[in-house]
Parts: structure tokens; C-alpha cells; sequence
């Protein structure tokens, strides 16, 4: 019993074992209760993508590859980045891992890299999409679960903007449908979204590219859901979260400027670019 308790500490230690464990329960769910990832094929380019662009930098910089940032990146590319083929997830996944290294600001980088990815392949391409992401009510209570779960144990501390994001954008969209008069079945449907999981616990709540500060956190969270909704709104957008965090993570860097607090590291003194 001591022994599996030390297995399980040693574990959690890191949140990033955490978070890989719980992005994998999402591919299983995802592809026995929907059509909803991109498939083995599409992860596999993506790791291979993520991996590569992680050990070239490493080796520049004279650290160790860091895996678990890598394949945390490219399952997420895995589930919300569709394309015709898996040269997409591979490009995708290679620049993902770079902008984290070429795009710092006082040290962090600005932002989540597969969220980056993700848009930039959309703007700039006619072949990738943004997968719809619905799952089906059962597959996404278990999703929530999962999610939610991997917040708690894996200690990033970042469960504040995950509930301020989900509570505002929440509120937003029922506020809209009982302004509007609409049945609520509208706005819960837009809510159970596979897509909109992965967005509120792994892109949103990315400790390395969020503010320092729960305040500035909290206020971040608040408006990310705000411009979500006015793009879903206004332009229809698939996956509008992923675009609001795009366009307001330049913002971060003010936010560590004015609302200072300790910085947050996955492990303290030992990865400076994790």
C-alpha cells in the first residue's frame, strides 16, 4: 500500500502526467462515443511534430527534451485540428513547440502553443479545420469529469480561470437565449462541446502563458469568454474560444506587469523554457 501510494505521489508531482493521462482518456472517449478526433494516424504526425521541434531547441539551448509538454501539445492538436491528411498535425505540431521557444516575453511564452497552431493553421490555410467537437451528452458528463479531475490532481493551480471561463461563458449564452427568448436547449447544446473541454482545461489554463496573479487570471478568463461569445456571435466562428485566447494572450504580459505575483513553474529552477 506505501509503495502504491509513493507511485501515485511520485506521479502527480508533475501535472503534466496528469494532464497526458487525462487528454488520453479524452482520444478513448472521443473515438468510441463520437467522430470527434482525427485519429492515430493524425497523433502520431503530431508527436512526431512536437518532438522534433522540442529537441531541436532543446539541444540549442542545452537542455533536456522535454516530452511531456510535447505530447501534451500534440494531443490537443490530435483532437481539435482536422485535416486531409497528417501532414497538417506534423507542421501543426512542429510549430506549435517552436513558437514556445521564439515567442517570449520576459521569459514566458506568449502563447499556448497548440492554441497558436491551431488558429494560424485556420487563417492561413483553406485545408485544416477546427473539429465541431460534439460528443454526445454521455461522453461529455464524462469528459467534464475527466477534465475537471486533472485540474484538481494535477496541482497547476489554473482551476480559477478554468471556472471563471466556463462560469462567464455559461452565463453569457444563457443571458443571450433568455434575452433573446430562445428554449435553453440552444445554449446547452453549444456548451457540451469536446472542443470546448480541451479549450477550458488545457489551453486556457496553461500555467506557463497565463498571468501570474489569480486576479489577473480570473480577468482574463472573463474576457476571453466575453470575445468568444461576440465572435460566435457576430461571425459564426467554429471554435471561437480558441480565436478569443489567440487574440487577447498578447495582453498577459500587462497584466504580470501591473498585478505582479510568483511565477509559476512545473518544476521550480530546473526548466526555465518547460
Amino acid at each position: 500500500m506505501n509503495a502504491a501510494r509513493v507511485i501515485v505521489a511520485a506521479f502527480v508531482a508533475d501535472a503534466r502526467h496528469v494532464q497526458l493521462a487525462a487528454l488520453a482518456t479524452l482520444v478513448l472517449l472521443s473515438n468510441f462515443w463520437s467522430d470527434f478526433g482525427s485519429g492515430p494516424a493524425s497523433f502520431a504526425a503530431a508527436a512526431a511534430g512536437t518532438l522534433s521541434a522540442q529537441a531541436v531547441f532543446a539541444r540549442l539551448h542545452g537542455q533536456a527534451v522535454e516530452w511531456r509538454s510535447a505530447l501534451i501539445t500534440a494531443f490537443s492538436l490530435a483532437l481539435l485540428l482536422r485535416a486531409p491528411t497528417p501532414f497538417w498535425h506534423l507542421a501543426a505540431g512542429f510549430a506549435a513547440m517552436s513558437s514556445k521557444f521564439l515567442i517570449r516575453v520576459n521569459g514566458k511564452h506568449l502563447f499556448n502553443p497548440a492554441n497558436l497552431a491551431v488558429v494560424g493553421a485556420i487563417l492561413l490555410f483553406d485545408a485544416p479545420w477546427i473539429s465541431p467537437g460534439q460528443w454526445g451528452q454521455v461522453a461529455w458528463v464524462a469528459g467534464l469529469i475527466v477534465v475537471f479531475a486533472a485540474l484538481v490532481l494535477g496541482r497547476a493551480r489554473r482551476l480559477d480561470i478554468a471556472l471563471a471561463f466556463l462560469l462567464s461563458y455559461a452565463g453569457l449564452l444563457l443571458a443571450r437565449a433568455f434575452y433573446l427568448g430562445d428554449p435553453i436547449e440552444i445554449p446547452l447544446h453549444q456548451l457540451q462541446s469536446g472542443a470546448l473541454l480541451i479549450f477550458t482545461g488545457f489551453m486556457i489554463t496553461d500555467p506557463r502563458s497565463t498571468a501570474d496573479h489569480r486576479a489577473g487570471r480570473i480577468g482574463f478568463a472573463i474576457a476571453v469568454a466575453a470575445l468568444a461569445v461576440l465572435l460566435s456571435i457576430k461571425f459564426q466562428l467554429v471554435g471561437a474560444p480558441l480565436f478569443a485566447l489567440a487574440l487577447l494572450s498578447p495582453i498577459t504580459p500587462l497584466i504580470d506587469r501591473f498585478l505582479p505575483a510568483r511565477r509559476f513553474e512545473w518544476r521550480p529552477k530546473m526548466e526555465s523554457l518547460a
